[in-house]
């Protein structure tokens, strides 16, 4: 029996090794003197310096995260009034419509891909970071579209109905009452697409331009020449700012303790 209680423990540190001992072997050879990441040759930081001198990844960073930040917010505004406008309706294809927007998350990326490159190129519109918002936003809009609508479907209907028989105009509504109440989803789809946008390679290298470049395309691309380890030295100092937002998160996330009230029962 004690062997058996042991399993689970066994299995959870495998899977936690498989998760983090790359992530630590990427920070490792971050500080290694050697320009091959294989060979350990002794402790530099002469990559980060590299890295802090190289304004073409750093440019690249930027597209990503401009990108990543205008398309999660496009997306969040197009899937909320999405889902808020199905969960209104009725008509006999509900089901078939609700299906059909999602599939830009199940068709595979290299179909996106050249649907939007053949698509940009038909209408004429210049490949560059339009197109990518365009496309990102376009395959985003599933996951903040999923995720408020099961939001809405959990919801308490009869707040916005109290609401409309105390007078309120729809519009007031979905501000006043709907909108805050779905605004968990809505941050959990956006940082979800923000992901998502970050990480895509496959569409992006359809659709982007010669002058705009996304750091996951440009880490691509170098694959051709050799990922030198100024990459592992990004990828540490990405990894750092994301333990920072997800401690920042739950820091404020944090519910604050009820203190004791006391109602003052003696007159002013």
């Amino acid at each position: 029996m004690k062997n058996r209680t042991k399993l689970p423990n066994i299995y959870l540190g495998v899977v936690l090794a498989l998760m983090y001992v790359p992530i630590l072997v990427v920070i490792l050879y971050s500080f290694n003197e050697s320009r091959i990441s294989s060979v350990w040759e002794g402790f530099s930081l002469k990559w980060y310096e590299e890295l802090f001198r190289d304004r073409d990844l750093f440019q690249a960073l930027w597209n990503s995260i401009l990108l990543g930040v205008i398309s999660s917010c496009c997306a969040a505004v197009i899937g909320t009034l999405g889902a808020y406008g199905m969960s209104k309706v009725k008509f006999p294809l509900k089901g078939a419509v609700e299906y059909v927007s999602t599939l830009p998350m199940m068709i595979p990326e290299i179909i996106l891909g050249m649907v939007f490159m053949a698509f940009f190129s038909l209408i004429g519109i210049p490949f560059g970071m339009g197109t990518l918002v365009i496309a990102h936003t376009a395959f985003c809009i599933p996951y903040v579209f999923m995720l408020v609508k099961a939001r809405l479907v959990g919801m308490d209907k009869s707040l916005p109905e109290a609401a409309q028989d105390l007078g309120a105009s729809p519009v007031r509504v979905f501000f006043d009452i709907i909108l805050p109440l779905v605004a968990p989803a809505i941050a959990s789809g956006m940082l979800l697409a923000f992901a998502m946008s970050m990480d895509d390679v496959i569409i992006s290298v359809f659709v982007t331009g010669v002058d705009t470049n996304t750091l996951p395309v440009k880490i691509y691309t170098q694959l051709k020449t050799g990922v030198t380890p100024e990459i592992n030295a990004l990828c540490t100092l990405l990894f750092l700012a994301t333990l920072l937002l997800c401690g920042l998160a739950a820091l404020l996330g944090r519910t604050p303790k009820k203190r004791d009230t006391r109602k003052d029962v003696t007159e002013p």
